[in-house]
Protein backbone atom coordinates (compact mmCIF):
# COMPACT_ATOMS: atom_id res chain seq x y z
CA UNK A 1 0.00 0.00 0.00
CA UNK A 2 1.27 3.21 -1.25
CA UNK A 3 1.41 4.91 2.52
CA UNK A 4 3.21 8.27 3.59
CA UNK A 5 5.03 9.63 6.74
CA UNK A 6 3.99 12.30 8.89
CA UNK A 7 6.80 14.37 8.03
CA UNK A 8 6.21 13.60 4.29
CA UNK A 9 2.62 14.94 4.66
CA UNK A 10 3.60 17.89 6.39
CA UNK A 11 5.97 18.31 3.41
CA UNK A 12 2.65 18.39 1.10
CA UNK A 13 0.76 20.85 2.85
CA UNK A 14 3.63 23.15 2.99
CA UNK A 15 4.55 22.58 -0.76
CA UNK A 16 0.75 23.30 -1.51
CA UNK A 17 1.03 26.55 -0.15
CA UNK A 18 4.40 27.74 -1.92
CA UNK A 19 2.67 26.65 -5.01
CA UNK A 20 -0.24 28.98 -4.07
CA UNK A 21 -3.30 26.95 -2.21
CA UNK A 22 -3.99 28.23 0.97
CA UNK A 23 -3.96 26.08 4.22
CA UNK A 24 -7.09 27.46 4.66
CA UNK A 25 -8.77 25.60 1.77
CA UNK A 26 -7.05 22.32 2.87
CA UNK A 27 -8.60 22.49 5.76
CA UNK A 28 -12.25 23.55 3.88
CA UNK A 29 -12.23 20.29 2.48
CA UNK A 30 -10.91 18.33 5.04
CA UNK A 31 -13.34 19.46 7.29
CA UNK A 32 -16.51 19.14 5.10
CA UNK A 33 -15.43 15.22 4.33
CA UNK A 34 -15.36 14.65 7.75
CA UNK A 35 -19.10 16.16 7.81
CA UNK A 36 -19.94 14.14 5.48
CA UNK A 37 -18.84 10.93 7.25
CA UNK A 38 -20.98 11.86 10.42
CA UNK A 39 -23.84 12.33 7.92
CA UNK A 40 -23.56 9.34 7.19
CA UNK A 41 -23.55 7.59 10.65
CA UNK A 42 -26.83 9.98 11.53
CA UNK A 43 -30.21 8.53 12.47
CA UNK A 44 -32.62 10.66 9.75
CA UNK A 45 -35.42 8.95 12.33
CA UNK A 46 -34.30 10.82 15.26
CA UNK A 47 -32.65 13.56 17.15
CA UNK A 48 -28.80 12.67 16.93
CA UNK A 49 -25.82 14.25 19.30
CA UNK A 50 -22.50 14.54 17.76
CA UNK A 51 -19.85 16.25 19.97
CA UNK A 52 -16.49 17.27 18.79
CA UNK A 53 -13.57 17.05 21.03
CA UNK A 54 -11.04 19.50 19.71
CA UNK A 55 -7.51 20.26 19.79
CA UNK A 56 -5.75 23.66 19.53
CA UNK A 57 -3.67 22.68 16.27
CA UNK A 58 -5.23 21.92 12.91
CA UNK A 59 -6.48 19.01 13.47
CA UNK A 60 -8.80 20.84 15.56
CA UNK A 61 -9.33 23.59 13.09
CA UNK A 62 -10.83 20.32 10.81
CA UNK A 63 -13.39 19.90 13.32
CA UNK A 64 -14.25 23.31 13.69
CA UNK A 65 -15.21 23.21 9.67
CA UNK A 66 -16.82 20.07 10.46
CA UNK A 67 -18.93 21.30 12.42
CA UNK A 68 -19.77 24.50 11.25
CA UNK A 69 -20.82 22.37 7.77
CA UNK A 70 -23.07 19.69 10.17
CA UNK A 71 -24.78 23.28 12.22
CA UNK A 72 -27.21 23.63 9.42
CA UNK A 73 -28.32 19.59 9.38
CA UNK A 74 -31.46 18.76 10.31
CA UNK A 75 -32.22 16.47 13.75
CA UNK A 76 -28.72 16.87 14.57
CA UNK A 77 -27.23 18.97 17.56
CA UNK A 78 -23.82 20.16 17.37
CA UNK A 79 -21.27 20.46 20.52
CA UNK A 80 -17.96 20.89 20.66
CA UNK A 81 -15.14 20.92 23.47
CA UNK A 82 -12.13 22.63 23.16
CA UNK A 83 -9.19 21.21 24.84
CA UNK A 84 -7.83 24.51 26.09
CA UNK A 85 -8.58 28.26 25.50
CA UNK A 86 -9.57 30.00 22.59
CA UNK A 87 -6.76 32.28 22.54
CA UNK A 88 -4.20 29.51 22.75
CA UNK A 89 -5.17 28.35 19.52
CA UNK A 90 -1.91 27.78 17.54
CA UNK A 91 -2.26 28.18 14.14
CA UNK A 92 -3.90 30.74 11.85
CA UNK A 93 -6.01 28.48 9.89
CA UNK A 94 -7.80 26.70 13.14
CA UNK A 95 -8.36 30.29 14.71
CA UNK A 96 -9.85 31.69 11.67
CA UNK A 97 -12.65 28.58 11.50
CA UNK A 98 -12.76 28.65 15.38
CA UNK A 99 -13.76 32.25 14.91
CA UNK A 100 -16.51 31.42 11.83
CA UNK A 101 -17.32 28.53 14.31
CA UNK A 102 -18.81 31.07 16.90
CA UNK A 103 -21.75 32.38 14.31
CA UNK A 104 -23.05 29.06 13.72
CA UNK A 105 -25.53 27.19 15.81
CA UNK A 106 -23.25 25.31 17.88
CA UNK A 107 -22.31 24.75 21.75
CA UNK A 108 -18.79 25.51 22.07
CA UNK A 109 -16.84 24.84 25.85
CA UNK A 110 -13.70 25.50 26.43
CA UNK A 111 -11.73 23.22 28.57
CA UNK A 112 -8.62 23.61 30.95
CA UNK A 113 -8.76 21.27 33.53
CA UNK A 114 -9.56 17.15 33.77
CA UNK A 115 -12.41 18.54 36.15
CA UNK A 116 -13.98 20.36 33.52
CA UNK A 117 -14.27 17.07 31.16
CA UNK A 118 -15.54 14.95 34.22
CA UNK A 119 -18.31 17.43 34.55
CA UNK A 120 -18.96 17.14 30.34
CA UNK A 121 -19.38 13.29 30.73
CA UNK A 122 -22.72 13.50 32.12
CA UNK A 123 -23.75 16.64 30.54
CA UNK A 124 -23.17 16.07 26.89
CA UNK A 125 -20.41 12.94 26.15
CA UNK A 126 -23.16 10.37 27.89
CA UNK A 127 -25.72 11.39 25.55
CA UNK A 128 -23.43 11.64 22.12
CA UNK A 129 -24.21 9.89 19.84
CA UNK A 130 -20.83 9.87 17.87
CA UNK A 131 -18.08 11.62 18.96
CA UNK A 132 -15.21 13.18 16.43
CA UNK A 133 -12.03 13.02 17.96
CA UNK A 134 -10.24 15.81 16.75
CA UNK A 135 -7.34 16.48 19.43
CA UNK A 136 -3.53 15.87 18.06
CA UNK A 137 -3.11 15.93 14.34
CA UNK A 138 0.04 13.34 13.48
CA UNK A 139 3.09 15.13 15.59
CA UNK A 140 1.72 13.96 19.19
CA UNK A 141 4.98 12.29 20.76
CA UNK A 142 5.92 10.78 23.94
CA UNK A 143 3.35 10.98 27.30
CA UNK A 144 -0.10 12.73 26.68
CA UNK A 145 -1.12 15.53 29.29
CA UNK A 146 -4.01 16.70 30.89
CA UNK A 147 -6.66 17.59 30.09
CA UNK A 148 -6.02 15.39 26.93
CA UNK A 149 -5.04 12.44 28.60
CA UNK A 150 -8.58 12.13 30.27
CA UNK A 151 -10.45 13.38 27.02
CA UNK A 152 -9.16 10.10 25.49
CA UNK A 153 -10.30 7.87 28.35
CA UNK A 154 -13.87 9.54 27.92
CA UNK A 155 -13.89 9.22 24.07
CA UNK A 156 -13.06 5.56 24.54
CA UNK A 157 -15.62 5.14 27.37
CA UNK A 158 -18.58 7.14 26.03
CA UNK A 159 -20.49 3.76 24.17
CA UNK A 160 -21.02 6.35 21.37
CA UNK A 161 -19.59 6.12 17.71
CA UNK A 162 -16.14 7.55 17.37
CA UNK A 163 -14.79 9.14 13.94
CA UNK A 164 -11.21 9.83 14.32
CA UNK A 165 -9.50 12.60 12.54
CA UNK A 166 -6.65 11.88 10.45
CA UNK A 167 -5.03 9.38 13.03
CA UNK A 168 -7.11 8.51 16.38
CA UNK A 169 -5.43 11.09 19.13
CA UNK A 170 -2.43 9.81 20.77
CA UNK A 171 -1.72 6.70 17.88
CA UNK A 172 1.38 7.31 16.52
CA UNK A 173 0.86 8.04 12.59
CA UNK A 174 4.51 6.53 11.92
CA UNK A 175 4.34 3.12 13.61
CA UNK A 176 6.22 4.26 16.47
CA UNK A 177 5.58 3.14 20.33
CA UNK A 178 2.92 5.45 22.06
CA UNK A 179 1.55 6.20 25.60
CA UNK A 180 -2.32 5.99 24.78
CA UNK A 181 -4.77 6.06 22.12
CA UNK A 182 -8.23 6.58 21.12
CA UNK A 183 -9.72 3.50 19.59
CA UNK A 184 -11.78 4.83 17.38
CA UNK A 185 -14.97 2.79 15.21
CA UNK A 186 -13.62 4.60 11.85
CA UNK A 187 -10.49 6.73 11.17
CA UNK A 188 -10.37 10.03 8.20
CA UNK A 189 -6.30 9.58 6.68
CA UNK A 190 -6.36 12.70 4.59
CA UNK A 191 -4.51 11.85 0.99
CA UNK A 192 -2.88 8.94 1.57
CA UNK A 193 -2.31 6.14 3.74
CA UNK A 194 0.02 6.53 6.98
CA UNK A 195 2.65 4.25 7.59
CA UNK A 196 1.44 3.77 11.03
CA UNK A 197 -2.30 2.86 10.27
CA UNK A 198 -1.17 -0.41 8.06
CA UNK A 199 1.16 -1.87 11.16
CA UNK A 200 -0.62 -4.62 12.94
CA UNK A 201 -2.10 -3.73 15.85
CA UNK A 202 -3.44 -0.39 13.92
CA UNK A 203 -7.18 -1.90 13.90
CA UNK A 204 -7.91 -1.93 17.00
CA UNK A 205 -7.29 1.60 17.48
CA UNK A 206 -7.71 3.20 13.99
CA UNK A 207 -11.06 0.70 13.11
CA UNK A 208 -11.95 1.23 9.53
CA UNK A 209 -9.81 3.50 7.92
CA UNK A 210 -10.89 5.31 5.30
CA UNK A 211 -8.52 7.48 2.62
CA UNK A 212 -10.31 10.75 1.89
CA UNK A 213 -8.96 13.07 -1.35
CA UNK A 214 -8.41 16.93 -0.15
CA UNK A 215 -7.62 18.42 -2.95
CA UNK A 216 -3.70 18.37 -2.81
CA UNK A 217 -1.64 19.45 -5.86
CA UNK A 218 0.14 16.67 -7.70
CA UNK A 219 3.07 19.15 -8.01
CA UNK A 220 3.27 19.08 -4.26
CA UNK A 221 4.47 15.92 -3.84
CA UNK A 222 5.90 15.36 -7.29
CA UNK A 223 8.56 17.94 -6.71
CA UNK A 224 10.73 18.43 -4.03
CA UNK A 225 10.10 21.79 -1.94
CA UNK A 226 10.37 24.18 0.53
CA UNK A 227 7.81 21.90 2.64
CA UNK A 228 10.62 18.95 2.26
CA UNK A 229 13.14 21.96 3.47
CA UNK A 230 11.35 22.70 6.76
CA UNK A 231 11.06 18.53 7.44
CA UNK A 232 15.13 18.58 7.45
CA UNK A 233 16.85 17.66 11.07
CA UNK A 234 18.92 21.19 12.11
CA UNK A 235 21.23 22.28 14.18
CA UNK A 236 19.17 22.96 17.59
CA UNK A 237 19.75 25.28 20.31
CA UNK A 238 21.78 22.87 22.47
CA UNK A 239 23.94 21.55 19.70
CA UNK A 240 27.39 20.76 20.45
CA UNK A 241 30.04 20.78 18.05
CA UNK A 242 29.90 17.40 16.36
CA UNK A 243 26.15 17.26 16.79
CA UNK A 244 25.28 18.65 13.31
CA UNK A 245 27.37 15.96 11.16
CA UNK A 246 30.98 15.85 10.70
CA UNK A 247 32.19 15.56 6.97
CA UNK A 248 35.13 14.01 4.99
CA UNK A 249 35.66 14.73 1.87
CA UNK A 250 37.78 12.91 -0.86
CA UNK A 251 39.36 14.38 -3.67
CA UNK A 252 41.86 16.55 -5.57
CA UNK A 253 44.72 15.68 -7.19
CA UNK A 254 44.26 16.59 -10.74
CA UNK A 255 42.40 19.14 -9.77
CA UNK A 256 42.17 21.27 -6.36
CA UNK A 257 39.03 23.54 -6.94
CA UNK A 258 36.40 20.67 -7.18
CA UNK A 259 37.26 19.86 -3.23
CA UNK A 260 37.46 22.88 -2.15
CA UNK A 261 34.02 23.87 -3.13
CA UNK A 262 32.19 20.77 -1.94
CA UNK A 263 33.83 21.38 1.36
CA UNK A 264 32.71 24.73 1.59
CA UNK A 265 29.37 23.86 0.65
CA UNK A 266 29.19 21.50 3.40
CA UNK A 267 30.21 24.13 5.69
CA UNK A 268 27.69 26.43 4.42
CA UNK A 269 24.82 23.75 4.47
CA UNK A 270 25.63 23.22 8.37
CA UNK A 271 28.13 20.60 8.97
CA UNK A 272 30.40 21.58 12.26
CA UNK A 273 33.15 19.88 10.81
CA UNK A 274 34.62 19.43 7.48
CA UNK A 275 37.96 17.46 6.46
CA UNK A 276 39.76 17.10 2.89
CA UNK A 277 41.81 14.46 2.77
CA UNK A 278 44.12 15.42 -0.51
CA UNK A 279 47.04 14.28 -2.49
CA UNK A 280 49.98 16.31 -1.01
CA UNK A 281 50.22 18.09 -4.51
CA UNK A 282 47.33 19.98 -3.89
CA UNK A 283 47.35 20.20 -0.22
CA UNK A 284 48.82 23.81 0.22
CA UNK A 285 46.61 25.21 -2.52
CA UNK A 286 43.29 23.77 -0.93
CA UNK A 287 44.39 25.27 2.56
CA UNK A 288 45.14 28.65 1.33
CA UNK A 289 41.33 29.02 -0.19
CA UNK A 290 39.89 29.50 3.71
CA UNK A 291 40.98 29.05 7.07
CA UNK A 292 37.74 27.10 7.74
CA UNK A 293 39.11 24.00 5.60
CA UNK A 294 40.88 21.38 7.83
CA UNK A 295 43.27 19.54 5.15
CA UNK A 296 45.13 16.48 5.82
CA UNK A 297 47.49 16.04 2.89
CA UNK A 298 48.25 12.72 1.89
CA UNK A 299 51.64 10.89 0.52
CA UNK A 300 51.71 11.30 -2.92
CA UNK A 301 50.51 13.33 -6.23
CA UNK A 302 47.16 11.44 -6.72
CA UNK A 303 45.00 9.00 -4.06
CA UNK A 304 46.59 5.35 -3.89
CA UNK A 305 46.54 2.16 -2.27
CA UNK A 306 48.92 3.37 0.43
CA UNK A 307 46.79 6.54 1.42
CA UNK A 308 44.44 4.27 2.25
CA UNK A 309 45.14 2.89 5.89
CA UNK A 310 45.35 6.41 6.44
CA UNK A 311 41.85 7.62 5.25
CA UNK A 312 40.34 4.56 6.88
CA UNK A 313 41.22 6.47 9.86
CA UNK A 314 39.59 9.31 9.27
CA UNK A 315 36.38 7.87 8.04
CA UNK A 316 36.35 6.11 11.88
CA UNK A 317 35.91 9.94 13.22
CA UNK A 318 33.43 11.08 10.51
CA UNK A 319 29.48 10.75 10.18
CA UNK A 320 29.94 10.85 5.95
CA UNK A 321 32.22 10.71 3.00
CA UNK A 322 32.19 12.43 -0.17
CA UNK A 323 34.41 11.24 -2.48
CA UNK A 324 35.21 11.55 -6.14
CA UNK A 325 35.87 15.56 -7.22
CA UNK A 326 38.45 16.66 -8.56
CA UNK A 327 40.74 12.80 -8.07
CA UNK A 328 41.21 12.47 -11.81
CA UNK A 329 41.18 8.76 -13.45
CA UNK A 330 44.78 7.59 -12.50
CA UNK A 331 44.85 3.74 -12.19
CA UNK A 332 46.48 3.80 -8.49
CA UNK A 333 43.33 6.38 -7.66
CA UNK A 334 40.29 3.81 -9.28
CA UNK A 335 42.11 0.87 -6.94
CA UNK A 336 42.44 3.17 -3.69
CA UNK A 337 38.72 4.16 -4.00
CA UNK A 338 37.80 0.49 -4.68
CA UNK A 339 39.49 -0.18 -1.28
CA UNK A 340 38.33 2.83 0.23
CA UNK A 341 34.40 2.88 0.12
CA UNK A 342 33.38 -0.29 1.65
CA UNK A 343 34.28 0.97 4.36
CA UNK A 344 32.28 4.54 4.54
CA UNK A 345 28.99 4.13 6.75
CA UNK A 346 27.59 6.77 4.93
CA UNK A 347 29.11 8.00 1.38
CA UNK A 348 28.43 10.25 -0.98
CA UNK A 349 30.11 9.26 -4.85
CA UNK A 350 30.63 11.99 -7.46
CA UNK A 351 32.81 12.66 -10.68
CA UNK A 352 35.70 10.67 -10.48
CA UNK A 353 34.46 8.28 -8.00
CA UNK A 354 32.42 6.89 -10.14
CA UNK A 355 35.29 5.22 -11.81
CA UNK A 356 36.42 2.78 -8.81
CA UNK A 357 32.86 2.09 -7.06
CA UNK A 358 31.16 -0.98 -7.00
CA UNK A 359 27.67 -1.33 -6.66
CA UNK A 360 26.19 -2.72 -4.56
CA UNK A 361 27.13 -1.25 -1.38
CA UNK A 362 28.77 -3.69 1.09
CA UNK A 363 26.40 -4.35 3.92
CA UNK A 364 26.06 -1.45 6.64
CA UNK A 365 26.57 1.07 4.06
CA UNK A 366 24.80 3.82 3.01
CA UNK A 367 25.61 5.15 -0.71
CA UNK A 368 24.15 8.34 -2.59
CA UNK A 369 25.32 8.89 -6.04
CA UNK A 370 25.22 12.44 -7.97
CA UNK A 371 25.53 11.63 -11.69
CA UNK A 372 24.84 13.72 -14.71
CA UNK A 373 23.59 12.02 -17.73
CA UNK A 374 26.84 10.76 -19.26
CA UNK A 375 28.13 9.56 -15.91
CA UNK A 376 24.98 7.81 -15.48
CA UNK A 377 24.77 6.17 -18.32
CA UNK A 378 28.30 4.76 -18.37
CA UNK A 379 27.14 2.97 -14.63
CA UNK A 380 24.15 1.42 -15.84
CA UNK A 381 25.83 0.92 -18.88
CA UNK A 382 23.01 2.04 -21.31
CA UNK A 383 22.50 5.76 -22.93
CA UNK A 384 20.32 7.64 -20.31
CA UNK A 385 17.25 8.92 -22.10
CA UNK A 386 16.32 11.96 -22.15
CA UNK A 387 12.31 11.93 -21.52
CA UNK A 388 11.62 12.70 -18.31
CA UNK A 389 9.13 9.99 -17.80
CA UNK A 390 11.69 7.26 -19.21
CA UNK A 391 14.43 8.57 -16.50
CA UNK A 392 12.11 8.30 -13.91
CA UNK A 393 12.00 4.82 -14.82
CA UNK A 394 15.29 4.57 -15.13
CA UNK A 395 16.95 6.04 -12.33
CA UNK A 396 14.42 3.88 -9.81
CA UNK A 397 15.02 0.58 -11.53
CA UNK A 398 18.83 1.34 -11.22
CA UNK A 399 18.18 2.54 -7.66
CA UNK A 400 16.78 -0.51 -6.45
CA UNK A 401 18.24 -2.85 -8.14
CA UNK A 402 22.24 -1.78 -6.37
CA UNK A 403 19.72 -0.52 -3.20
CA UNK A 404 21.27 3.41 -3.28
CA UNK A 405 20.26 6.42 -3.90
CA UNK A 406 20.66 7.98 -7.07
CA UNK A 407 20.60 11.77 -7.43
CA UNK A 408 20.96 11.87 -11.25
CA UNK A 409 21.39 15.91 -12.61
CA UNK A 410 19.70 17.02 -15.53
CA UNK A 411 17.17 20.44 -16.21
CA UNK A 412 14.94 18.72 -13.84
CA UNK A 413 16.98 16.42 -11.29
CA UNK A 414 15.79 12.41 -10.61
CA UNK A 415 16.11 11.53 -7.45
CA UNK A 416 15.11 8.07 -5.94
CA UNK A 417 15.89 5.46 -3.64
CA UNK A 418 14.02 3.07 -5.95
CA UNK A 419 10.65 2.63 -4.24
CA UNK A 420 9.60 6.62 -4.16
CA UNK A 421 10.75 9.02 -6.61
CA UNK A 422 10.67 12.86 -6.19
CA UNK A 423 11.39 15.47 -9.19
CA UNK A 424 13.50 18.91 -8.44
CA UNK A 425 13.41 21.97 -11.19
CA UNK A 426 15.22 24.37 -9.13
CA UNK A 427 18.62 25.96 -11.01
CA UNK A 428 19.06 27.35 -14.45
CA UNK A 429 21.06 27.53 -17.26
CA UNK A 430 23.95 29.73 -15.69
CA UNK A 431 24.49 26.72 -13.29
CA UNK A 432 26.27 24.84 -16.34
CA UNK A 433 29.40 26.45 -15.22
CA UNK A 434 32.13 24.36 -13.80
CA UNK A 435 32.19 23.44 -10.03
CA UNK A 436 28.29 23.18 -9.37
CA UNK A 437 27.90 19.96 -9.32
CA UNK A 438 30.69 20.22 -6.36
CA UNK A 439 28.69 22.56 -4.36
CA UNK A 440 25.67 19.65 -5.01
CA UNK A 441 27.85 17.32 -3.73
CA UNK A 442 28.90 19.27 -0.64
CA UNK A 443 25.12 19.95 -0.10
CA UNK A 444 23.80 16.64 -0.24
CA UNK A 445 26.76 15.58 2.63
CA UNK A 446 26.35 17.56 4.70
CA UNK A 447 22.50 17.02 4.78
CA UNK A 448 23.28 12.88 4.96
CA UNK A 449 25.21 13.51 8.01
CA UNK A 450 21.85 14.32 10.29
CA UNK A 451 19.13 13.07 7.53
CA UNK A 452 17.96 10.30 5.79
CA UNK A 453 19.54 9.36 2.26
CA UNK A 454 16.56 9.72 0.45
CA UNK A 455 15.66 13.60 2.08
CA UNK A 456 19.75 14.46 1.86
CA UNK A 457 19.64 13.42 -1.98
CA UNK A 458 16.25 15.44 -2.67
CA UNK A 459 16.37 18.69 -0.65
CA UNK A 460 20.14 18.53 -1.86
CA UNK A 461 19.40 19.41 -4.86
CA UNK A 462 16.50 21.65 -4.27
CA UNK A 463 18.72 23.76 -2.22
CA UNK A 464 21.58 23.85 -4.98
CA UNK A 465 19.58 24.95 -7.57
CA UNK A 466 17.53 27.58 -5.41
CA UNK A 467 20.71 29.03 -4.53
CA UNK A 468 21.76 29.23 -7.62
CA UNK A 469 18.75 30.78 -8.81
CA UNK A 470 19.24 33.65 -6.50
CA UNK A 471 23.06 34.01 -7.83
CA UNK A 472 21.40 34.19 -11.03
CA UNK A 473 19.49 37.36 -10.16
CA UNK A 474 22.36 38.97 -9.74
CA UNK A 475 25.24 37.12 -12.03
CA UNK A 476 22.95 36.06 -14.65
CA UNK A 477 25.56 34.01 -16.85
CA UNK A 478 28.54 35.47 -15.46
CA UNK A 479 27.38 33.08 -12.07
CA UNK A 480 30.20 30.89 -10.47
CA UNK A 481 29.82 28.23 -8.28
CA UNK A 482 31.12 30.42 -5.33
CA UNK A 483 28.37 32.53 -6.04
CA UNK A 484 25.81 29.16 -5.71
CA UNK A 485 27.56 28.91 -2.14
CA UNK A 486 27.21 32.44 -1.34
CA UNK A 487 23.40 31.64 -1.27
CA UNK A 488 23.19 28.36 0.46
CA UNK A 489 22.34 29.96 3.92
CA UNK A 490 19.68 32.79 2.71
CA UNK A 491 18.00 29.95 0.85
CA UNK A 492 17.84 27.26 3.61
CA UNK A 493 16.91 30.32 5.46
CA UNK A 494 13.87 30.93 2.88
CA UNK A 495 12.72 27.44 3.47
CA UNK A 496 13.03 27.44 7.71
CA UNK A 497 9.81 26.69 9.90
CA UNK A 498 9.29 28.39 13.07
CA UNK A 499 9.79 26.54 16.13
CA UNK A 500 6.17 27.25 17.01
CA UNK A 501 4.40 25.99 14.39
CA UNK A 502 2.12 22.73 14.56
CA UNK A 503 1.54 20.64 11.48
CA UNK A 504 -1.57 18.68 10.49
Amino acid sequence: MNAITSAQMNAIDANCESLGLDSLQLMENAGAAVAQAVRDKIDIGRKNEVVFIAGRGNNGGDAFVAARHLASSCNVTINVILLGRAFQIKTREARHNFDVLKHSDVGILEVTESTGLLQLEWQWLRNADIIVDAIFGTGIKGKIKEPESTAIDLINNSGAYIIAVDVPSGFSPDGEPFDRSVRADTTLTFHKMKTGLITPDAEKYAGDVRVIGIGVCKDAEKYVGTGNIQTLTRRRTESHKGHSGRVLVIGGGAYSGAPALAALAALRTGADIVTLAVPKSVAGIIASFSPNLIVRPLSSDVLCPEDVPRILELIRSHDVVIIGMGLGRDERTKAAISKIIPHCRKVVVDADGFHGITLAPAAGCEMILTPHAGEFAKLREIDTPSETRARVEAVMEFSKQNRIVTLQKGNIDVISDGDSVLLNRTGNPGMTVGGTGDVLAGIVGALFAVNSAMDAASCGAFINGAAGDLAFVNMGFGLLATDVIDNITETMKSGSISNGQEQR
